[in-house]
C-alpha cells in the first residue's frame, strides 16, 4: 500500500515547483520606467530668452516654470531630469530666469545645461521605445 502512494504523482508538489521556477524566471523581467520630470528647454529657446523681455514672454517661450516660489517672486526656476536604465548618469538642467522691479528678465543663469550637439532625452527615449510618441496613448 505504500509503494502505491509513492508511485502517484503528487499535484501539490508539482504547483509548487512550478510557481518557484516561475518565480526565479520572473525575477530578471523587471521593467524599469523612465523617469522624466521637469521643464525639457531646448538650446534655441533658452538663447532666445533676452534682459528686456516680460514674464508673458518668457512663459510664451519656455512654458510654466517648475517653480515658481511665492518667496522669491523674482524668480523662475526651470528643472529637467531624466534617467533611463540604459544611461550612466542622468540628464540634469536648470535654468534660472531673474525679473527686475518692472517684472522684466534681469538676467539668465544656466546652471548645468546640456551642450548644444546632444540631442533632446525625449526624442531619444522614443528612438529607443521607452517612451510613446506624441499624441499616442
Amino acid at each position: 500500500m505504500r509503494k502505491a502512494f509513492l508511485d502517484r504523482p503528487c499535484p501539490l508538489a508539482a504547483a509548487l515547483l512550478l510557481l518557484v521556477s516561475t518565480a526565479i524566471g520572473v525575477s530578471g523581467c523587471v521593467h524599469q520606467v523612465p523617469i522624466m520630470q521637469g521643464n525639457f528647454l531646448e538650446k534655441k529657446d533658452v538663447d532666445r530668452v533676452t534682459p528686456g523681455m516680460t514674464r508673458v514672454q518668457v512663459r510664451a517661450l519656455l512654458g510654466t516654470p517648475m517653480i515658481a516660489d511665492p518667496f522669491h517672486q523674482s524668480r523662475w526656476d526651470y528643472y529637467y531630469y531624466f534617467k533611463t536604465k540604459h544611461m550612466e548618469r542622468p540628464i540634469k538642467q536648470h535654468f534660472v530666469v531673474h525679473f527686475d522691479a518692472d517684472d522684466r528678465v534681469a538676467r539668465v543663469e544656466r546652471l548645468g545645461s546640456q551642450d548644444a550637439g546632444e540631442a533632446t532625452p525625449a526624442s531619444e527615449a522614443q528612438d529607443s521605445g521607452e517612451l510613446p510618441a506624441a499624441g499616442a496613448g
